[in-house]
């Protein structure tokens, strides 16, 4: 199993996030790449100190929307979005080869996640910029979305994502943030649900029924309240029941999200 978080979305004098703790936790990073956060200072030092302890980089892209941290849906132009994604993975692709790694893979952020799980257009314009840069970066979304069916039929390789500390609707989608139920923030009750999803391949949703949930990786958001403490359950909780943590990054995922060579 794959642990990740969103880092390097500081921007100037703004901090978000403790990302140093966060890296010493966390597997993969979900490095923003200025379009919706981050500065280069902020983007190298993250790179730097991601290489540094051997986590996996990835381009965390998202909608030109600093102001609104990504998180607003823009009706962008596909061939515009693909040109955006472009720049936006080789500018931290960039900054990952003067900090000593590279960009290992590929995640939408915020607003653009959401959208693409249901938006075609949108998702295929995501899929064209990474088969553009370079078809071998896997990319990792939610399961049953349109942007992973649309990466997988591009022959790009697809990791599915559980994020622990967000809620999910009865379909198995995210809840959206102004809803109630949106966010979890006791560690306690997210390891647990990490571990059920990694054993039962259930997440209780936010009208109480139990939705299947199948993950190779595993988020917790850096900008939550109380985020170290929540990933230091969860990995502290996996390593528990004897679940290696390793970057997907690193190799094809087995088939299922249970299987012990998958990690």
């Amino acid at each position: 199993m794959d642990l990740n978080s969103d880092v390097g979305e500081s921007f100037g004098r703004w901090e978000l996030g403790d990302d140093a703790s966060m890296l010493a936790l966390v597997t993969s990073a979900n490095v923003a790449c200025g379009f919706h956060a981050g500065d280069p200072t902020t983007l190298r030092r993250t790179c730097a100190l991601a290489a540094e302890r051997g986590v996996a980089v990835g381009a965390q892209v998202g909608y030109r929307d600093l102001a609104g941290f990504g998180r607003r849906f823009i009706d962008v132009a596909p061939e515009e979005l693909t040109d955006d994604v472009v720049y936006q993975i080789g500018a931290l692709d960039g900054i990952c080869r003067a900090a000593g790694t590279r960009v290992k893979y590929v995640k939408p952020h915020g607003a653009l996640y959401n959208t693409i799980v249901h938006h075609e257009a949108q998702a295929a314009a995501v899929v064209a910029a990474v088969r553009a840069y370079d078809p071998k970066l896997p990319v990792l979304g939610l399961p049953g979305s349109v942007f992973l069916a649309a990466a997988e039929a591009a022959g790009l390789r697809t990791v599915r994502e559980f994020f622990v500390d967000r809620g999910y609707t009865p379909e198995a989608t995210l809840v959206p943030r102004s809803r109630p139920g949106a966010l979890l923030h006791d560690p306690q009750e997210v390891t647990a649900r990490v571990l059920r999803m990694v054993t039962d391949g259930k997440v209780t949703a936010v009208d109480g029924t139990d939705v299947h949930v199948e993950a190779d990786s595993a988020c917790v958001h850096g900008d939550s309240p109380g985020a170290v403490a929540m990933a230091e359950a969860v990995r502290a909780g996996l390593e528990a029941a004897g679940v290696t943590l390793r970057p997907f990054a690193e190799g094809p995922v087995a088939e299922g999200p249970f299987a012990e060579e998958s990690g």
